[in-house]
C-alpha cells in the first residue's frame, strides 16, 4: 500500500498538530445579536432523503444544531424531499435515528419541504404574474445548449416572451398532468447571458409524474431544490441557513427570489468548508454504489463513512462531535486525516470503555502442575483508572488459551511475551513458564505445556523476573465470539484523486478480517449491541447488532493505538 504524501491533490490534509478551531459563522451569528441584526437564532439542518448519512453531514448537524443551542435559539429539521425519484422512507428514517443518536433536537415537529408545496406553487404563480418566470418548451439537451457555458454567454428560449396569460394558463394545465415528462418545464426569467451559471433561467418546475413519499399522488410537478430552499428557510423564520461551500454560487439565486417573493422573513445564506476525510469517499453516489454493487454489506456497514456505520462500528456520539468541534468551520474546504477521527473515538472509549480480556486467535495452554478439576477466580478493575466502574472476575483453570502471536519459538531482539524455557506474567494472575511445545503433523504450534509459579498470585516471584505480561482465558469457562477487524476501506488516501480509474478498483481487500475462534472472558456473555470494551492490549471493540446469546459477534471500532503510517511506511 503508497502511504502517499498526506496532500489530496489542492486541498490540504489536516494533522493535529496544526489545528486550529475556529468558527466564521459564530462571529457573524455574535455580530448580528449585538447589532440588532436578529433577536433570536434559528438555524436548519436540510437533508435530501436520498441516502444515509456520512460523516461530512454529521459536521453539519453539529453546526447548525450546535449553533443554535450556543446562541439559545432553535434549529429545525426538514427533509429536502423535492425528488421523490431518489427517496425513501427508509432514509428518512436513518436520517431521524442519526441526528437523535448524536444527541441532538429539532425544534418542533419533523418538517417536509413538501408541507409547502402549496405555498412554493404559488410563489411560482406569483413570478409568472410579474414577468419573471415562462414555460418553456425546450428539451433538456436543447436547454443545456442555449444555456452556454463558462466561456459562451447563453441564448434566450424562443418560449421567453409568451405571455402572462399564456404561462399561467400552461402552468396550470402542467400541474393538473397534461403533458409528458420532460415536455416542458417552469423557468424564472433572469438573465441568459450572466457570468454565474445559476442565473441563466434556472429551473424552478419539472414535471416528473411519480407518487410522493409524504404527499402520495396530489402532485405531479415538483420545485427544483434552489427554488424550494429559500423560501421554505423563509416560511420557516430560519436567520442563518448554513450550507456547504458548493452552494456559493447559488447564493445570488437564492437572494434572487428571496427578494422577488412576498416571504414573511428575509434569512441569508452562508456556506462553510465541507468535510473530507482521507481513504474514504463522502459521495452518496458513491457509497449508494458500494452498497448497490456488493463491495460493503449494507449502508451501516463498519467499513462505511455513514453515521449509523461509524455508530455500527463503535463510534460514540461524544466522540463524532468532539471531532467536528476540533476542526473547526472555515470557508475552505480540507481533507482531515483519517487518524484524527480515530483519535476523537480513542480519547472518549480510553476514559468509558470498560476493559476486557479477549483472545483473538487461540493457542492452547496447559498448566500441567495445576489441577484439573479446580477453578480460581480473579477479580481484576474494570477500568485501571475509574473505580466507580467496579470489578470484574475471571475464571483460571488448567486449561487456558493466549493469543498465538504472544508465543515464539524463536524470539526476535527485545521480546517480551512468551517463548520456551521463558516466564510471563498472565495478566491478573499467575506466572507462567513455558516447558514444552507441541506441534501438528505440519510443524504448526498447537498448545504449549507450561508450569505455573503458585507464590506469584498478587507478588512478584522470587529470584527470576517475567519477561512480560500478556492476556488469556479460560479454555474451559469463556465465551465463544466472532471477531470482525475493520481497517481503511481504501488503500489509498484519496481514491478519487486517479480519474484514469475508478474508486472501487482501489478498494482494500484486507479491509474486513473475521475471526470466528475468538473467546472472550466468560463475564461478556449476554452483552447487547453497542456495548463497548477495550479488550487489554488489543484494541476497542463494540458488539454489533448481530450478535446473539449463541455467538457474541464483536467490531473493532480501533486499535489501543495509531498504527496505520508506520505500516504505510514500513
Amino acid at each position: 500500500m503508497s502511504s502517499g504524501n498526506r496532500l489530496s491533490g489542492h486541498m490540504h490534509t489536516m494533522s493535529e498538530n496544526d489545528i486550529k478551531p475556529s468558527n466564521f459563522i459564530h462571529q457573524i451569528i455574535e455580530d448580528d445579536l449585538k447589532n440588532g441584526v436578529h433577536n433570536k437564532v434559528v438555524t436548519s439542518f436540510p437533508p435530501e432523503p436520498n441516502g444515509y448519512l456520512h460523516i461530512g453531514h454529521a459536521k453539519s448537524i453539529c453546526l447548525n444544531f450546535g449553533t443554535a443551542e450556543r446562541f439559545g435559539g432553535v434549529c429545525n429539521l426538514r427533509f429536502d424531499d423535492t425528488n421523490p425519484e431518489k427517496e425513501s422512507q427508509e432514509y428518512i428514517d436513518s436520517i431521524l435515528s442519526d441526528v437523535s443518536w448524536l444527541g441532538f433536537k429539532w425544534d418542533g415537529d419533523i418538517r417536509y419541504t413538501s408541507d409547502y408545496f402549496d405555498e412554493l406553487y404559488a410563489y411560482a404563480v406569483h413570478l409568472i404574474k410579474a414577468g419573471k418566470a415562462y414555460i418553456c418548451d425546450l428539451s433538456p439537451e436543447q436547454a443545456r445548449d442555449y444555456r452556454g457555458d463558462f466561456v459562451t454567454p447563453g441564448r434566450n428560449s424562443p418560449f421567453r416572451d409568451r405571455s402572462v396569460e399564456e404561462n399561467l394558463e400552461l402552468f396550470e394545465k402542467m400541474k393538473n398532468g397534461a403533458f409528458e415528462p420532460g415536455a416542458c418545464a417552469l423557468r424564472a426569467k433572469i438573465d441568459m447571458t450572466a457570468p454565474n451559471m445559476n442565473l441563466r433561467d434556472p429551473m424552478l418546475y419539472r414535471i416528473l409524474n411519480m407518487s410522493h413519499h409524504q404527499t402520495g399522488d396530489k402532485w405531479c410537478i415538483y420545485p427544483i431544490y434552489d427554488f424550494a430552499h429559500g423560501q421554505s428557510d423563509a416560511l420557516e423564520g430560519v436567520t442563518h441557513s448554513i450550507c456547504t461551500l458548493e452552494f456559493e454560487d447559488h447564493r445570488p439565486l437564492y437572494d434572487w427570489f428571496i427578494e422577488n417573493l412576498p416571504v414573511p422573513v428575509t434569512p441569508r445564506q452562508y456556506e462553510f468548508g465541507r468535510l473530507n476525510i482521507n481513504y474514504t469517499v463522502t459521495s452518496k453516489r458513491k457509497l449508494k454504489q458500494l452498497v448497490d454493487e456488493g463491495v460493503v454489506n449494507s449502508w451501516d456497514d463498519p467499513r462505511m463513512p455513514t453515521i449509523s456505520g461509524l455508530r455500527r462500528r463503535g463510534y460514540t456520539p461524544a466522540s463524532i462531535r468532539n471531532f467536528c468541534d476540533s476542526i473547526g468551520v472555515t470557508r475552505s474546504n480540507g481533507t482531515v486525516d483519517m487518524g484524527m477521527l480515530e483519535a476523537a473515538v480513542r480519547e472518549d472509549l480510553d476514559k468509558n470503555a470498560p476493559r476486557a480480556m479477549c483472545v483473538t486467535r487461540p493457542l492452547k495452554v496447559t498448566i500441567t502442575n495445576y489441577p484439573e478439576s479446580e477453578e480460581e477466580w480473579f477479580d481484576l478493575p474494570k477500568h485501571p483508572k475509574d473505580d466507580s466502574m467496579g470489578m470484574r472476575t475471571v475464571p483460571f483453570t488448567r486449561n487456558l488459551l493466549i493469543e498465538q502471536e504472544d508465543f515464539a519459538e524463536i524470539p526476535p531482539r527485545k521480546w517480551k511475551r512468551l517463548t520456551q524455557g521463558v516466564a510471563v506474567r498472565l495478566r491478573g494472575s499467575y506466572v507462567i513458564t513455558c516447558e514444552e511445545v507441541i506441534k501438528d503433523d505440519a510443524g504448526n504450534v498447537v498448545e504449549l505445556k507450561c508450569t505455573y509459579d503458585e507464590a506469584t498470585k498478587g507478588a512478584n516471584p522470587e529470584g527470576y523476573k517475567p519477561k512480560g505480561v500478556i492476556h488469556w482465558v479460560s479454555a474451559d469457562n469463556s465465551v465463544p465470539c466472532e471477531v470482525r477487524l475493520y481497517d481503511r476501506l481504501f488503500t489509498e488516501e484519496n481514491p478519487d484523486g486517479d480519474k484514469e480509474r475508478s474508486f472501487l478498483e482501489l478498494v482494500n481487500p484486507d479491509s474486513l478480517v473475521v475471526l470466528t475462534e475468538a473467546r472472550a472472558e466468560v463475564g461478556l456473555k449476554g452483552s447487547v449491541a453497542e456495548t463497548r470494551f477495550q479488550f487489554e492490549r488489543t484494541g476497542y471493540f463494540s458488539v454489533d447488532k448481530t450478535s446473539s446469546d449463541e455467538k457474541l459477534v464483536f467490531n473493532r471500532t480501533v486499535g489501543l493505538r495509531d498504527s496505520w503510517v508506520k505500516v504505510q511506511q514500513g
